[in-house]
């Protein structure tokens, strides 16, 4: 099977790559545009390992420019696509909502086009979780009726969720799209809280903590994401799902920063803020879809995952020292 990537050198999309590649499941064909968001050179280090692989072949490309990303399909007989890229975070798609619409929807209307254009039947789509808004129910199922997104980037998903049910049901396209909570783990964006707090408590510096730690997020371990994604390529159950995954627990932040606390063994300094516009108060999925159709089983537990994380973060530094010096 020829698998393309969008957004392949990333943090989720590198990973599954490196996963793919080591269960040997097929060519893999990675598209990545290297935005600046959070620095070209980190995406850089996460292929480096792949380049010399023959069944690994990256091209640098925007899912916006539907011309350039043509040729990525005209060269490749793709099979299934999973389409990671997007413009991420909720904070800054508030001061740049036309962005955020211009890669997110735009950059996937191009990606199914070129789909229906060479006869591509598999797609597995990123959502997420903010699509839920601040939903009032009890655990975040796929048949809530959404019609709060509290933010440019969560409207932008829900609106690619749409896009996408369109061309499965046009064009015979059998399509997962999952609802992706909290990842986190090796590789995660420097700007993510557990990164950020691991930095300023290390350094002794306070940490943002807005609102009063109460606000709960379903953190997912970067393995466990990627494990239900793989479980998706071959899924023929129906022709269009969507699909949480998730960890399985909520985690308040005043928990989050506790967990940091007792891993690097070194107490916060925290700096109380107000709560700012875009954020939710709470993300609780409900995983018995995934389980059910894809026997999705979360393995990793929140503690163990920021350990791992911290782990691979100070190897990583230690390497880059030594490389240095």
């Amino acid at each position: 099977m020829n698998i393309l990537i969008t957004g392949g050198a990333g943090f989720i999309g590198s990973t599954l790559v490196d996963k793919l590649l080591e269960q040997n499941l097929g060519k893999i064909v990675v598209v990545d545009s290297f935005t600046d968001f959070y620095g070209s050179s980190i995406k850089k280090e996460n292929i480096n390992v792949n380049y010399n692989n023959p069944d690994y072949k990256i091209y640098t490309a925007d899912i916006e420019n539907k011309e350039n990303l043509r040729s990525v399909f005209a060269e490749n007989s793709i099979d299934c696509v999973i389409h990671l890229a997007a413009r991420a975070g909720v904070r800054p798609s508030i001061d740049n909502p036309e962005l955020y619409f211009k890669t997110n929807v735009l950059g996937t209307l191009n990606v199914l086009e070129l789909m229906k254009e060479f006869n591509i039947k598999r797609l597995i789509f990123a959502s997420s979780s903010s699509v839920y808004g601040n939903s009032k129910a009890d655990l975040f199922s796929e048949d809530l009726n959404l019609r709060e997104p509290i933010s440019p980037y969560a409207a932008s998903k829900l609106s690619c969720e749409q896009l996408c049910y369109t061309y499965s049901k046009l064009y015979d396209i059998k399509t997962v799209c999952f609802r992706f909570f909290t990842v986190y783990g090796p590789r995660q964006r420097p700007d993510l809280a557990i990164s950020k707090f691991v930095d300023l408590i290390t350094q002794g510096k306070s940490i943002p903590v807005y609102g009063d730690g109460t606000t709960m997020r379903d953190y997912t371990f970067i393995d466990d994401i990627v494990s239900g994604v793989i479980s998706a390529i071959n899924y023929n159950g129906t022709d269009y799902e969507i699909i949480n995954l998730a960890g399985g627990r909520a985690v308040m932040l005043n928990e989050l920063i506790q967990v940091v606390e007792t891993c690097l063994g070194k107490k916060a300094i925290i700096e109380r803020l107000p709560m700012q516009s875009g954020d939710v108060d709470k993300t609780i999925a409900d995983i018995s879809k995934a389980r059910r159709l894809l026997g999705y089983s979360p393995k990793v537990s929140f503690k163990e995952g920021v350990g791992r994380f911290i782990e691979w973060k100070f190897n990583l530094e230690a390497l880059k020292n030594k490389m240095v010096s």
